[in-house]
């Protein structure tokens, strides 16, 4: 697909830049051609179920459990809530939920081979796969792993032990070129190809469709993973799509750089994932979301390789190429190599927290941070609920003083100033930057506080905060052992219908969950994530008991269906950072008009006539 004129002024424009890119002995051979480079050691192992659950979220040495005494507990040491006892976290489920410890469900203790449907092959593509001398597998676990994401009808799909439409084959290419030629031969024998990055969609993305009768291959990206080169004196890295995020900002802060782009799913998600679904960070106030921080996208498609022919920071060449590649979500091709921007790593970081009297005027607070354009790194609002649940995994005090200090704190604020402790609602905050311009942007941030009935609530709690970011993820599969199921959705609004739109969905999920016969009271909680000039992001999280409903999963859905519904009708989008997949694209053409939808279905057309790449996501 690639010609050799086009390879040729490749390596002319890289002989010309050659001496602003770091010297090759620190980032190895600088070549157009890294198949030829070695395979770099992730830290996700080509063989995922070496080290992550098959029916559940992360790692297998990493979970919450209930430990001989009934006390809830967070296992491994990868977390710094790993080995810590969380005292108040079985109370508050019993209290939230009416879950208990005698009602415990059951699941697969591990995968059954025979649950599985067995693959179906094309011989003519493995035959060339095999001259190719290019990495696949048709092993069951393989298989599975890469069967789905982690929604929630997913993941209780794989505790049942119930297997629908899987992938037949994995391919993993060693580079670009390694790619093309998978898909070239995708095309010659038409096998269906979905793209597997980290695996962490929570929009069905991963699905396959179940009447797809073609060969199905997952082409998983995790050995496409160096740092080809960086950049310093633009302040650029091209790297390979399939680097998950961790691995990035660890190689790159090992120059004394990082992209500052991280998402909560960082520890697994790749960039490639991150174009592909048009990601969001949670310090995108100081780096940007992922369309800010891309300069060049390299993707391979069924009818050649689409790219800029420069890396410039801005151009005027009619509509920008990157964005009918931004969200596409592996409906067109797949993304093999990236331009990001990098920064220097901040010399100095800080967290903090604020508590508010109610959720009100945290909002308040946090529209005139974004108004005044001095938002830090990270500011995240939780209403009440959040607050408590966040509360509830608070780990065992060490010292009766430190346990003082905590019940001090509490009658300052409830007591001496009057919050009412089932109202009050707390923000967390990061700020990174120059140690002195910090120092000056926390002094401004929280005097703005002061303004709306905020008060500082110490390091601590902000830190916390954005640690529980990071294992919050696990706790689902602890309640699902309890009868408790759960997600979360997200959505962007304008900042007028901030308020009305959590009220409202929240109202909506209660009286669902009374109308499809959920018997106790759900959970339903949200904070605000992001800011803008505009508006904001908001970020729900929905869960509830599920003993005496026949089929459980059904009614979530519905509910969610309902939830998103809300959404819509109080002006919020369809997503603001975790896509359509198949979840929701039954609004997709609501939300971008009859012509959008004719607009995408024309590029799919022209790109992809064959629908090799046939996941079915948008359209």
């Amino acid at each position: 697909m690639a010609s050799g004129s086009s390879s040729q002024l490749a390596q002319r424009r890289l002989n010309i830049i050659s001496g602003h890119i770091q010297p090759p002995q620190a980032r190895g051979v600088l070549s157009l051609h890294p198949c030829s480079a070695p395979v770099v050691a992730g830290s996700i192992p080509k063989k995922r179920q070496e080290v992550l659950k098959w029916n559940g979220w992360g790692y297998n040495d990493s979970k919450f459990i209930f430990n001989k005494k009934g006390q809830a507990e967070f296992t491994g040491r990868r977390y710094k809530l790993g080995g810590m006892v969380l005292p108040a976290l079985r109370e508050w489920m019993e209290k939230t939920f009416s879950a208990s410890l005698e009602h415990r469900t059951t699941s697969r203790a591990s995968l059954n081979v025979n649950d599985v449907p067995p693959a179906i092959m094309n011989e003519g593509f493995i035959h060339d796969l095999k001259a190719m001398g290019i990495s696949y597998s048709c092993d069951t676990e393989d298989r599975v792993f890469r069967a789905h994401g982690h929604c929630l009808n997913e993941i209780f799909a794989l505790r049942e032990g119930v297997f629908k439409r899987i992938p037949d084959l994995v391919v993993w290419p060693n580079c670009h070129d390694d790619t093309l030629k998978i898909v070239a031969l995708a095309c010659k024998h038409n096998v269906c190809i979905i793209p597997f990055g980290g695996g962490t969609s929570v929009c069905n993305a991963l699905e396959c469709p179940e009447d797809e009768k073609r060969t199905i291959v997952s082409l998983d990206t995790s050995q496409m993973n160096r740092i080809l080169w960086i950049d310093e004196k633009n302040l650029t890295a091209h790297v390979e799509a399939g680097i998950i995020g961790q691995d990035l900002e660890r190689q790159l802060g090992e120059s004394g750089y990082c992209t500052g782009h991280e998402p909560d799913s960082m520890e697994f998600s790749t960039v490639g994932g991150w174009v592909a679904t048009r990601a969001s960070g949670m310090k995108k106030n100081i780096y940007g979301n992922i369309e800010d921080l891309v300069i060049h996208i390299k993707m391979v498609t069924p009818s050649g390789v689409i790219e800029k022919s420069c890396q410039s920071p801005r151009l005027s060449t009619g509509p920008d190429i990157h964005h009918f590649i931004l969200g596409s979500e592996g409906t067109l091709g797949v993304v093999t190599e990236v331009t990001i921007k990098i920064r220097p790593v901040p010399e100095y970081q800080k967290y903090g927290s604020v508590v508010f009297p109610n959720f009100e005027q945290g909002v308040a607070c946090l529209r005139e941070v974004a108004k005044q354009r001095c938002a830090p790194a990270s500011i995240r609002l939780m209403d009440n609920a959040q607050f408590q649940f966040g509360h509830a995994l608070k780990p065992q005090v060490s010292s009766i003083f430190t346990s003082f200090l905590d019940g001090l704190k509490k009658f300052y604020i409830t007591k001496f100033k009057g919050f009412d402790a089932s109202q009050l609602c707390v923000a967390t905050l990061l700020f990174e930057g120059d140690r002195e311009k910090v120092l000056q942007h926390e002094k401004q941030v929280y005097d703005i506080a002061a303004k709306f009935g905020g008060l500082a609530a110490g390091e601590d709690n902000g830190q916390r905060g954005y640690m529980l970011t990071y294992v919050i993820a696990y706790l689902r599969d602890l309640g699902m052992e309890y009868y408790l199921i759960g997600e979360s959705f997200e959505t962007s609004v304008p900042w007028d219908r901030v308020l009305d739109l959590c009220r409202n969905v929240k109202e909506r999920i209660a009286r669902e969950c009374k109308e499809k016969g959920v018997q106790f009271p759900p959970f339903s909680t949200c904070r605000v994530t992001q800011t803008y000039d505009t508006g904001a992001c908001v970020y729900f999280y929905f869960a509830f008991n599920y003993r005496g409903l026949s089929d459980p999963v059904h009614v979530y859905e519905q509910i969610e269906v309902a939830a998103r519904e809300e959404i819509l009708a109080n002006g919020g989008s369809l997503s603001h950072h975790h896509g359509v997949g198949k979840l929701r694209k039954q609004w997709l053409r609501e939300s971008i008009s009859d012509v959008g939808i004719g607009m995408l279905k024309a590029v799919k057309n022209y790109v992809d006539p064959n629908n090799i790449f046939g996941n079915r996501n948008l359209l």
